[in-house]
């Protein structure tokens, strides 16, 4: 009798859940596999209880799945996101209120992108107007001696930074108290840094030292050596929590985990206002070409941002900069509209349309150590230029023939930051070596561009 009645039970329940099954199944509740399962497992000569098994972990498994695959996104996510996920399932959204509304799918606009994290992505700058009849005549005023900007382009530059602005930068960084520190620069573990004055810094905290030597040494690079005006003042600091000038954020610091003690960091001063920067179209297409004849054949061309992005070319093939147009054409492979996208660690003043290269930490280390993968990305971008500022085209002339580049970045190194001599490693020798065949290859660029553009 006991062994019946335990049967007789289990025999109830199996044709309990059967016909629950069935009955799912037909309403469109559940796969229709599942009705094909429990024909099959009714079929075979399995004992009831292994069928009922079976069936309820089968049972299990799928609705778990749907808790775990929708609805704790469902609550995790945020809304618009967790919407994006229904329609991408092909379900519909479940809807945690009353109302019956069906939210639209979501739909991908291809044409906004990423870019530096503290710049607002934007919508692609607007289609240039029809060309005037002037057009043409007005860029044979553009280019000078052959594959030089001219003096009208160069007049037309903005201003940006100079040596005074670094000095002065770096003198105010020194003693200025810090009353804030916040998230917003970027990585994780940089902070926003607000002064006693109002004046904010993005303070550029790394573990590893190949990335503070990056940036500082890109500095020097940049703004002393080649006299680049679109590098952003940018110092060496220290941070000491127990100090007068960091002691208002100590628990700050705390909580960003930083080791402060022997530890330098890089301050940049912080610019508001900057828009996302494009690539020029005529650097984008796989047969990119900046040639002189380019320009003075294109109508409405804007000159002073060309002209600043010449210098960008030089500037990240020195430095092996792969996070601007680098990052761009790679990422093609994923995205064929990668080119049409912002240029990444790159970044446009709205007041002034001053381009400024920022980020600049994975050069000179961090990107010769990966020259075998980027070198020939690298080698095609500086192959597509053929016109230059003249000051920087002077400035490799010199470097390459006083072959000195080491002892520039050494020497501002001692002047610009002595007290961090001891504690950040110079620019070590081998990375010098690469540096100086960089720039014969630069020089070898120009020599080449003015025979096939001599003038007249």
């Amino acid at each position: 009798m006991y062994d019946g009645g335990k049967r007789h039970k289990h025999t109830g329940a199996a044709h309990l859940i059967r016909s629950n099954l069935h009955r799912m199944c037909a309403s469109g509740v559940l796969p229709s596999w599942y009705a094909e399962l429990q024909h099959k497992l009714v079929a075979s000569n399995r004992p009831r209880y292994f069928r009922l098994v079976c069936i309820c972990t089968a049972t299990s498994a799928f609705v778990m799945g749907i808790i775990i695959g929708l609805m704790i996104p469902m609550y995790l996510l945020p809304p618009s996101a967790a919407s994006a996920l229904l329609h991408a399932a092909g379900s519909r959204p479940l809807n945690r209120s009353s109302s019956s509304t069906v939210v639209p799918p979501v739909v991908l606009d291809r044409t906004v992108f990423d870019t530096v994290s503290f710049v607002p992505a934007v919508q692609q700058p607007p289609v240039a107007a029809q060309p005037s009849a002037e057009s043409t005549a007005v860029n044979s005023s553009l280019i000078a001696n052959g594959v030089y900007w001219s003096d009208t382009v160069e007049m037309a530059l903005p201003q940006g930074y100079d040596s005074t602005s670094a000095s002065e930068w770096r003198k105010f960084v020194r003693k200025a108290r810090v009353i804030k520190m916040e998230e917003g620069c970027g990585r994780m573990q940089n902070r926003l840094v607000t002064f006693d004055n109002g004046s904010t810094s993005c303070c550029r905290y790394r573990q590893n030292v190949d990335q503070i030597q990056g940036e500082i040494f890109g500095f020097y690079l940049g703004r002393y050596i080649l006299g680049l005006p679109n590098l952003t003042p940018t110092t060496l600091s220290r941070v000491k929590p127990q100090s007068r000038q960091w002691a208002s954020v100590k628990a700050q610091v705390s909580l960003a985990q930083w080791a402060t003690e022997e530890k330098a960091v890089v301050m940049t001063k912080f610019v508001p206002l900057l828009l996302s920067a494009y690539i020029p179209t005529f650097l984008r297409p796989y047969d990119r070409r900046l040639h002189p004849p380019d320009v003075q054949d294109t109508p409405d061309v804007d000159a002073s941002e060309l002209a600043q992005w010449s210098d960008l070319v030089v500037f990240d093939y020195l430095t092996a900069n792969m996070d601007r147009m680098i990052n761009n054409m790679y990422n093609l492979q994923w995205n064929p509209t990668m080119m049409d996208a912002p240029a990444h660690n790159l970044a446009k003043d709205a007041s002034t349309g001053l381009l400024l290269f920022l980020d600049n930490e994975s050069g000179l280390l961090h990107g010769y150590r990966l020259l075998d993968k980027y070198e020939h990305y690298h080698k095609s971008i500086l192959n597509a230029v053929c016109i230059f500022r003249r000051s920087t085209a002077d400035a490799i002339k010199r470097l390459y023939k006083q072959n000195n580049v080491g002892e520039l970045l050494r020497s501002a190194f001692k002047s610009s930051d002595p007290e961090f001599v001891d504690i950040l490693p110079s620019l070590p020798e081998k990375n010098v070596k690469i540096l100086n065949k960089r720039i014969a290859r630069v020089h070898e660029q120009i020599v080449k561009c003015e025979s096939m553009y001599k003038s007249t």
